[in-house]
């Protein structure tokens, strides 16, 4: 992409970072993305480029013309995948901080169904550090379940039972999160407001975060088109790896196949959301849905507003979120397991954000976040005072972006 034109802004001394997000694109695949650090509040960098859709002769749906490929502009937003799981976590951290959650009260002490059973003694934390065991849903949802009968979706999780004594190991919930959170919220939250609806009210919104989950009618004509990785990416990297790859990404996808195991449970339902049912993620019907786990929309600004309050101890250009002693105990880790049970990777867990090993993101072990599918990043580095935020369209098979990586690893070398 040798015509490629970067825009937004780079400080003075940041311009190899600018370079590697220009390499993401001419060696690395990148279709359409932003990304953005600030640093004790003040911006460092706000980037973005390419597309935000490549589809040639689209049609307007109004006049019928054919329109050339959008481009990614400055408000463009993306959809955020897992890293979606962070600013679910980020509310239910201001639940704990207003004294409408305890960490370690029983789960029960919120929510009756789980008074009864192996669910009875799950804590909070338990429940946000992936170590409940609830990886999946006692019937089979699909998206539409969630859009059209949400209740028959909660008493399917409901009426689940843990693959494991609860606290005994970790295993990433990767779909349950969103269902546990969201209900969690809405049974320990006061007000009447949903997650996502708090999330706009409380959080995103007075910082002037562009970060949502249940997506704005208004703001439809700004989201990228998300674009499954190549066929041929497919067939001479992810396929191989499946097979025969002893490596994480190899251990990771044979695990979520194999019948039974807790990486397949995990991310089992609903099918139409999985890696086939990428599309689905470009609906309107689906972005217009709270689902905690996957589809939260936003931009790497607004992504790094959010994580760059909380690098600052909860408040950033003069709006709180959460105080600082509500911030400090997800410095440490909470949960820690060599290997997750469903990732196959040494991971950890502080109330609901990853705590990565440090040669992926942050050399510093306070730091946290949530990652997601395709690269999409959100991040804390409350040491050198960061907040991180990396959005993108183009998928790839990679379970950990070796992009965002290449933009972490050359911000860091810059400070």
């Amino acid at each position: 992409m040798s015509e490629l034109r970067i825009r937004g802004y780079v400080a003075p001394g940041f311009g190899p970072v600018a370079d590697v997000f220009r390499d993401n694109f001419e060696r690395r695949g990148e279709l359409g993305a932003s990304f953005c650090v600030l640093r004790d509040g003040e911006r460092l960098i706000d980037i973005w480029a390419g597309l935000a859709d490549p589809r040639r002769g689209r049609v307007d749906p109004e006049t019928g013309e054919r329109l050339p490929p959008r481009p990614w502009e400055e408000h463009t937003i993306s959809t955020l995948f897992s890293a979606t799981k962070g600013v679910a976590a980020l509310a239910l951290l201001a639940l704990v901080d207003r004294g409408e959650l305890d960490p370690d009260a029983r789960v029960a002490d919120y929510w009756p169904a789980f008074r009864d059973g192996a669910k009875a003694g799950i804590t909070v934390r338990t429940l946000l550090n992936h170590r409940s065991g609830l990886l999946g849903f006692a019937k089979r949802v699909r998206i539409e379940d969630f859009a059209e009968q949400p209740e028959r979706v909660r008493r399917a999780f409901e009426r689940s039972e843990p693959v494991w004594p609860p606290g005994s190991q970790q295993g990433y919930h990767g779909v349950t999160f969103g269902v546990f959170a969201a209900e969690l919220f809405r049974q320990a939250h006061a007000g009447e407001a949903s997650l996502g609806r708090f999330l706009a009210e409380e959080i995103a919104g007075p910082l002037g975060a562009e970060v949502h989950i249940g997506l704005p009618e208004a703001l439809r004509s700004r989201v990228a088109t998300m674009v499954p990785a190549p066929t041929w990416e497919r067939l001479t990297k992810a396929v191989p790896k499946l097979l025969f790859s002893p490596g994480l990404e190899g251990r990771t996808f044979r695990g979520a196949l194999k019948p039974g195991s807790p990486g397949q449970i995990a991310f089992r339902d609903p099918a139409d959301l999985g890696p086939t049912g990428l599309h689905n993620f470009n609906a309107p019907r689906v972005q217009r849905l709270e689902l905690p786990w996957a589809n939260g929309l936003g931009n790497a600004r607004g992504l790094a507003r959010l994580y760059g309050a909380l690098a600052r101890g909860g408040e950033l250009d003069g709006v709180r979120v959460v105080r600082e002693e509500t911030v400090a105990p997800i410095h440490e880790r909470q949960s820690w397991a060599e290997p997750d049970a469903v990732i196959r990777k040494p991971l950890g867990w502080s109330q609901g954000f990853i705590k990565e090993e440090p040669r992926y993101f942050s050399p510093h072990r306070e730091a946290f976040g949530h990652p997601g599918a395709g690269g999409t990043l959100g991040f804390c580095d409350p040491v050198a005072r960061l907040g991180i935020g990396y959005v993108m369209n183009q998928m790839t098979h990679h379970v950990r972006s070796p992009r965002a990586m290449a933009l972490c690893d050359a911000l860091y070398r810059c400070l």
